[in-house]
């Protein structure tokens, strides 16, 4: 959706070029391409049809500001009105960053129930949220299954509860679902657990068994959240599994799974809209940690191709090792120098911020065009493959390159699995690198940034 959507938008965008004003002749064509994307996406045609009403009122005769064309405003009411159908808006109507969080105000613990129809990931969100309450709301947590029909869900979540740094309850399949729950919340209140996050059973589809096993634990459990858990992937069938749930539970949340795939918005559009609850969290990778408190406004940027700078800054700023980064500056500013042991740091920061695929994805849409023309999956083996090649040099070879000759770089490629080539290209771009690092000492950066502008002469860097 994310790519048709904002194809489709920019196209339009130069059509309506030098128009003073959006008027129902120049708004009908893109909103019928808008229309069109978003049943392409799967979206509910109900909610298509409620969004087309909404843009459409707000965008008839508006004027258009400044530099702006009738394109360009209209995209800005679109990107609007898309975050207001994901989002929550501001009570006041002053406007909202359209971000919902968990509301954890109760008398500990604080239940958490999870649902959704199995296969949506459940058991591994449950343990992603439970790492996100520990680091960001700094919460002692306990998790517990009450999947008695899956064996295999149970040893899950004990492992990925492991991972996120939790606590987990134990339970077995020969046990009621309600013991389990009663257990969970005795052993919680005993040892002053701050939630409790109850993964409950999923099906392949919705029956009634499910529904009534589910709507019991609630009763018990009594939650201050009830979050619904659906693969955005799933698309129309999202759609009348997020209808069965609302009308089962009062559902508190959503999160939504495997954003990172194709789709990008067909379900978060129809999911908020069919059960009135706010999109609370979002699963960006499989990783433990991928998972982020939704943004509706940053969202609708990425489906209309404007991407997501906010996030990628988050990633970085999260990926780097400012301690290590401090270092590197000191060693550069005092005249050491750099040296192949920096050179490796480097590019392991770079891993450590989840690749370039992932960084890439949250650029918009033009720069990911532009940066699309090189082969990611290329650029990725040849980080790797650099990394190799460092880490068989020995520990005098990489603080002192100049020792490598010809007999060191044939064992070096021999140790990497590469060709000796290979070799000759990672120790000029790491002479590049050096030379670089020197102009930095003593305030020669903004020399070197102003002789670097636009790109010019700028040396190769590593990733």
């Amino acid at each position: 959706m994310a790519s048709a959507l904002s194809d489709k938008l920019s196209r339009l965008v130069k059509e309506m070029r030098g128009q003073a004003r959006i008027t129902e002749d120049n708004v009908q064509d893109m909103l019928r391409e808008v229309r069109m994307a978003l049943l392409e996406a799967d979206v509910a045609l109900p909610v298509v049809r409620d969004f087309i009403a909404r843009v459409k009122d707000k965008a008839l005769g508006q004027e258009v500001l400044g530099s702006l064309s009738p394109g360009q405003a209209l995209v800005g009411i679109v990107s609007r009105e898309l975050a207001a159908t994901m989002g929550n808006p501001a009570p006041d109507g002053a406007g909202s960053r359209h971000v919902s969080d968990l509301n954890l105000a109760a008398q500990p613990p604080a239940v958490i129930l999870m649902a959704g129809l199995q296969g949506a990931g459940k058991t591994t969100t449950t343990a992603k949220l439970a790492k996100h309450l520990i680091e960001k709301r700094k919460k002692k947590v306990l998790t517990v299954s009450g999947d008695v029909y899956r064996p295999a869900a149970i040893e899950q979540l004990k492992t990925v509860t492991k991972q996120a740094g939790a606590e987990w309850f134990p339970s077995t399949p020969d046990q009621k679902p309600a013991d389990i729950a009663r257990a969970a919340l005795d052993y919680a209140k005993r040892q002053y657990f701050d939630v409790l996050l109850v993964d409950t059973a999923g099906r392949l589809a919705i029956d009634e068994v499910l529904m009534r096993e589910i709507k019991e634990l609630h009763s018990i459990l009594n939650p201050v959240e009830t979050l619904f858990v659906v693969d955005a992937m799933q698309g129309q069938d999202a759609v009348n599994t997020a209808r069965a749930f609302k009308e089962a539970l009062p559902l508190t949340g959503i999160i939504l799974t495997k954003l990172d795939g194709d789709s990008r918005g067909g379900a978060a559009l129809s999911v908020r809209q069919i059960t009135g609850a706010p999109i609370k969290f979002a699963g960006t990778s499989e990783k433990i940690d991928g998972l982020e408190v939704f943004d509706a406004e940053r969202h609708a940027g990425r489906i209309l191709g404007m991407g997501d700078i906010v996030a990628l800054v988050e990633q970085v700023t999260a990926g780097v090792d400012m301690q290590a980064a401090q270092k590197l500056a000191a060693k550069v500013k005092s005249g050491e120098g750099f040296d192949l042991n920096d050179f490796l740091s480097q590019i392991q920061q770079m891993k450590s911020m989840g690749g370039l695929s992932q960084l890439m994805d949250k650029l918009p849409a033009q720069m990911q065009a532009k940066a699309g023309q090189v082969d990611m999956d290329k650029a990725e083996k040849d980080i790797r493959r650099k990394e190799g090649i460092i880490q068989s040099m020995t520990l005098l070879e990489r603080r002192k390159p100049d020792l490598i000759k010809a007999t060191r770089k044939r064992r070096i490629a021999a140790g990497a699995g590469v060709q000796v080539q290979e070799v000759n290209r990672l120790l000029n771009e790491f002479d590049q690198m050096q030379t670089m690092m020197k102009k930095m000492k003593g305030g020669g950066l903004m020399k070197m940034m102003k002789r670097m502008g636009g790109g010019k002469g700028a040396p190769k860097m590593p990733f």
